[in-house]
């Protein structure tokens, strides 16, 4: 405890945490700014497992990586982004986070080399005790918080999704999975494989064609992929003739809701959708290109999320003949390459193993409830934020139709309004209740390989407001900002003492 009170400045044996945010990434780092404004006086601390901010943006480092959100929707609300491009790489996002950071005062409050191995609350005491791990030393203390909100993202840090494949010994070159880029590859020159066909293989494909003597992105099935300009002709207009402060919600508003907009047509009409985005395709691509074999999906746009290209660069790399695309099964790795299951042989100095995430729910953190374990697969999910059974925790999870942090924009909102909430009528804990008639449904509406994987360990959603998530924007800003505290499902209470 003497380590933390020297870290915090405060005795924290009589001075519980107000809140403790878990992950100084997209979601905590924008959790603390709001907290942060809405209660100055409340002790927000922010514990962050690996020795620098950034999350996402600063774990992967691969060629390329950027996100294929505009940054007017990835952004925060409160803290706009400025600069011209709104499709951007990932070390413009993580220079946005360091900025954020600071300017709103949150860097003081992270705490780095801090993993959180467990919580255990005690209704008695209406506290969290959280066990934390100092990466550094491997030592162990215990933290007392009066609120928890988990910002860790969903996939695994350590290790990504990776096949194993027949022959991968037998293959001359090197073999590398993009979570973990080398700092000292250097790929000039080299024939190089990528192996996937998502978000992650499209924004490399194009970035290693700048070095590599070819890149070929081999797909065992395609994904849709869509232009999207890097920069928003909406802004470049209006930025002639307005100052910034009206640019921005005036674009961030339309790229909200033509994000909805095509949305609710694709998942409407999703064959007539499908035609249309292959039409869009055909039309960067050479003449007689078989659009329909490696970029129509047998899935219906949105099952999986869409991939976008900035600038179209994929398709103008396929146009000039420094990068192709190969859909077939792999047979098995050989010395000089990969052979596919039609008997041909990709050669390759190189293949990229762009094959997906691990999913691991709430960070890995082991949660009890007065001594009983809680098993996420059993609990079901309160506003998209809240497990039920579980007191004073919020889990941030983003859209996965749209920008990540317009959910968690809102959720940090829903917070706030919980907060003040309880402090009014002098609640020490709440808790979401299940209701027996709620219907059970997957946690996320998605198909992809990686949610599918880990659908059995991630919590349930309900078949109705409020434990269904709607992936609809407009719908949740109305009702995080506008809807009663007081639902039946929510059980406020105070300390026996």
């Amino acid at each position: 405890m003497e380590r933390l009170a020297a870290m915090t400045g405060e005795d924290t044996t009589d001075n519980p945490i107000d809140v403790l945010i878990v992950g100084a990434g997209l979601s905590g780092i924008g959790a603390a700014a709001h907290l942060r404004t809405r209660f100055p006086r409340k002790k927000i601390v922010l514990l962050e497992s690996r020795s620098t901010l950034g999350g996402t943006w600063d774990l992967f480092r691969y060629p390329g990586v950027r996100s294929d959100s505009d940054m007017y929707t990835l952004g925060y609300r409160a803290l706009p982004w400025r600069r011209p491009r709104s499709i951007v790489d990932g070390a413009s996002i993580l220079q946005y986070l360091r900025e954020v950071a600071e300017r709103s005062g949150v860097a003081q409050s992270i705490r780095y080399g801090c993993k959180v191995v467990s919580l255990s609350w005690s209704s008695a005491r209406c506290e969290w005790r959280v066990t934390v791990r100092h990466t550094d030393t491997d030592h162990a203390e215990t933290l007392r918080a009066r609120f928890v909100q988990l910002c860790t993202g969903y996939y695994d840090y350590d290790q990504g999704y990776r096949p194993s494949f027949d022959g991968e010994a037998d293959f001359r070159g090197k073999v590398v999975h993009p979570q973990f880029w080398p700092r000292d590859l250097d790929y000039s020159g080299q024939r190089i494989v990528v192996i996937g066909s998502g978000a992650t293989a499209v924004t490399l494909v194009p970035a290693l064609c700048e070095r590599a003597a070819s890149v070929t992105m081999l797909q065992r099935s395609p994904s849709y992929v869509a232009n999207q300009p890097g920069v928003d002709p909406l802004a470049a207009l209006l930025s002639k003739f307005l100052p910034a402060k009206l640019v921005y919600p005036l674009v961030r508003w339309k790229c909200i809701l033509m994000s909805a907009l095509f949305y609710r047509i694709a998942r409407w009409r999703p064959m007539e959708f499908r035609k249309r985005l292959l039409q869009l395709a055909a039309a960067e691509l050479p003449p007689g290109y078989d659009v329909e074999k490696h970029f129509g999906p047998q899935y219906a746009p949105w099952d999986q999320r869409l991939c976008a290209v900035p600038d179209g660069d994929l398709f103008r790399e396929i146009r000039h003949g420094r990068a192709h695309v190969v859909t077939d099964a792999i047979d098995r790795f050989v010395p000089e390459g990969i052979r596919l299951r039609s008997g041909d042989i990709l050669p390759a100095d190189l293949i990229v193993t762009a094959t997906g995430l691990k999913v691991q729910p709430l960070g890995a953190v082991h949660i009890d409830v007065d001594g009983r374990a809680v098993k996420l697969a059993e609990t079901m999910v309160y506003r998209g934020a809240m497990l039920s059974g579980v007191p004073n925790m919020i889990h941030t999870f983003g859209y996965t139709n749209a920008s990540w942090t317009l959910r968690a924009d809102l959720i940090n909102a829903y917070l706030g309004r919980l907060l003040n909430y309880m402090d009014r009528h002098r609640y020490d804990s709440v808790v979401a209740e299940r209701d027996a008639s709620v219907g059970e449904m997957p946690f996320i509406d998605f198909n992809s390989g990686y949610v599918l994987r880990a659908l059995s360990d991630l919590p349930k959603q309900g078949d109705r407001f409020p434990w269904r998530i709607h992936q609809n924007y407009l719908r949740d800003l109305g009702v995080t900002r506008f809807s009663r505290l007081t639902d039946p499902a929510l059980q406020f209470a105070r300390r026996a003492s």
